[in-house]
């Protein structure tokens, strides 16, 4: 029987999500920080130019970049401001949408997203090589399970 079924969820002995998906999440961020500072990009970047890039050759708007990031459109913003200082990005007037912005890639950003590409896929195989092959595809399908139920929440219905 589980030693955990008698005790509540946010008893100090249990293992509690928040505390891990947190530290999941940011030794994860700082592990993939250090291997691509040489490379003028941080995670949140290569993120943005990832999402842009598999988004297709017209960008994206800010709302739905931010959307796809799970992310809140303030945080979405500056750090859009910050790519575009650095000629990674450049935002124009949406063609039909006076109110929102298309975000595009710059050439600079794909070069940069390249060359950090392979970070990204060996720290990604190190994490999941810990876990038994067999297990990996499950245990991906159930984060995004736990992912989705999240963002549910944090979405309120109109």
């Amino acid at each position: 029987m589980d030693e955990f079924a008698n005790m509540p969820l946010d008893a100090p002995g249990r293992r509690r999500l928040p505390v891990l998906l947190r530290r999941a999440w940011y030794s994860l961020n700082q592990a993939f920080r250090r291997r691509i500072a040489g490379m003028g990009l941080t995670p949140d970047q290569f993120t943005v130019i990832r999402t842009l890039l598999e988004a297709g050759p017209d960008g994206l708007t800010q709302k739905a970049l931010a959307n796809a990031m799970s992310s809140d459109p303030n945080t979405i913003a500056s750090l859009l401001e910050r790519m575009e200082v650095n000629g990674l990005v450049q935002r124009r007037p949406h063609e039909k949408d006076r109110r929102a912005n298309r975000v595009e890639l710059l050439p600079v950003a794909r070069e940069k997203y390249e060359a950090s590409r392979d970070e990204a896929i060996a720290l990604q195989g190190h994490v999941l090589g810990q876990l038994p092959e067999a297990e990996r595809e499950k245990f991906l399908e159930q984060l995004e399970t736990v992912a989705d139920a999240c963002r549910d929440l944090s979405n309120p219905p109109r």
